[in-house]
């Protein structure tokens, strides 16, 4: 990379910070302006959360590549989380209660993750590479952390006697809660100790990316939370105006879509790392990155989701409808068929793509 190009992306997370500040100032005092005026803020918006990903994911990359693996996927995992609990969070006391909208965008994650980007990732790296190979101890772990997490937290609320369907009683929820962060916590201790080989495709690879010059690397993580702030920024506003536009015009299922919408913008960041890493053939690095994300968004965000609730008294629905029940066990049993042999075709990639594509058009024609 040259100079230019260095310098370029240093300023751009804090260039998309200071923007993101001012339209949001421009959003707020423009909400009884003229339709073409909010549109073009709006457009305005989604175009400087673009800006604000690539930044981000540049930096993220780049911190990766100086500490090695599994460390540097955490911190990109870690930081996308941080941003999908803060505009889920905000969402939540946005206006009236939406009690569904964390469970809608959990799920979307998990169908975005396990249908998506794998099978986004599968596919273009088979087309590369003719098939790709993957550690499948720590993909079996990953899996194994992901069902526990989403049959806890999205489908045992549809079967619980306490309180009405598809929810937990405060101490259901609070039990849950400190289940998910203990289990997740484990596995990332798990992963970063005695079990990090089974998450390397070459652990001295690994280990010497840690001897790599970390001239510079504060300023990436800097610049990384930086870029990410300037998400979180936009990405509220944009969902709040999404789901407002999807209320007046009566439109079914808006949590889901709204839902949606919020994992697709959060995700954006890991999801490309993802593709990117397939493409090198580094299929391992690239599960981790997805997987970690899906496991992160279920560990760490509902429990802080569920405080949330618990704190504010604001009713919260985790489980799903039956519909999506199955599409979600669908999702996961494909998963741990597909990495079950260690290796992976385009074919494989193909079939994910299939149950995301059933899943994207039961949003909008359920």
């Amino acid at each position: 990379m040259t100079g230019r190009q260095k310098v370029a992306f240093n300023a751009l997370p804090v260039a998309t910070l200071l923007l993101a500040v001012t339209l949001q100032l421009g959003i707020v005092s423009a909400q009884h302006a003229a339709v073409p005026v909010r549109l073009v803020l709006s457009l305005l918006a989604i175009g400087l959360v673009f800006a604000a990903v690539f930044a981000a994911l540049h930096h993220a990359e780049a911190i990766a590549h100086r500490i090695g693996e599994p460390y540097g996927t955490l911190v990109l995992t870690f930081a996308v989380t941080t941003i999908e609990v803060s505009v889920i969070v905000s969402m939540m006391l946005h206006g009236e209660n939406n009690p569904t909208l964390a469970r809608e965008s959990v799920f979307s994650t998990v169908m975005i993750v396990c249908g998506g980007v794998i099978g986004i990732c599968l596919t273009f790296g088979g087309l590369r590479h003719k098939h790709q190979d993957l550690k499948r101890q720590g993909t079996n772990a990953y899996l194994s952390l992901l069902t526990a997490l989403a049959v806890l937290t999205l489908v045992l609320p549809d079967f619980t006697l306490s309180v009405g369907h598809g929810t937990f009683s405060p101490k259901q929820l609070a039990f849950v809660s400190v289940l998910s962060i203990l289990l997740y916590g484990s596995f990332v201790y798990a992963q970063m100790g005695s079990r990090k080989e089974d998450f390397v495709e070459e652990l001295v690879k690994a280990d010497q990316g840690r001897h790599i010059a970390r001239d510079g690397i504060a300023l990436n993580v800097v610049l990384l939370f930086v870029g990410l702030a300037g998400v979180v920024l936009l990405a509220e506003d944009i969902a709040a105006g999404v789901e407002d536009a999807l209320v007046a015009l009566q439109v079914d299922r808006a949590d889901a879509i709204v839902g949606a919408f919020i994992a697709t913008l959060v995700l954006l960041p890991e999801s490309l790392a993802a593709i990117r890493a397939s493409l090198r053939n580094e299929l391992q690095r690239s599960l981790n990155i997805a997987l970690g994300s899906a496991c992160a968004t279920i560990g760490l965000t509902i429990p802080a989701v569920a405080a949330a609730s618990l704190l504010t008294g604001r009713e919260l629905t985790l489980g799903l409808d039956p519909g999506d029940t199955v599409l979600l066990l669908l999702g996961l049993g494909i998963s741990i068929i597909s990495f079950g042999t260690g290796r992976t075709t385009m074919l494989t990639g193909l079939v994910h793509l299939v149950v995301f594509g059933a899943y994207v058009f039961l949003i909008f024609f359920p």
